[in-house]
């Protein structure tokens, strides 16, 4: 199950958010509220992790540019 982090909406200009995760399904809908005080939060978009099989070195770069896996970024 993916770790999504979370953090609360400030209801002030003095509040600050509360960040915290939460391992969660994919298929479960996002939180609306934090889980001990009620107050209200949102998903915060964040990178994962990736897997590396083999080589760590960076990847030679392609001619043309673009980042070599077809997706139409160069």
């Amino acid at each position: 199950m993916p770790v999504y982090v979370y953090e609360t909406i400030p209801q002030s200009d003095a509040d600050l958010p509360l960040t915290f995760e939460l391992r969660q399904s994919m298929s479960e809908p996002c939180l609306t509220a934090h889980p001990d005080t009620g107050a209200p939060v949102r998903r915060v978009l964040s990178g994962g992790l990736a897997t590396f099989t083999g080589t760590t070195a960076p990847a030679a770069p392609m001619r043309g540019g673009g980042c070599g896996s077809g997706c139409g970024c160069a």
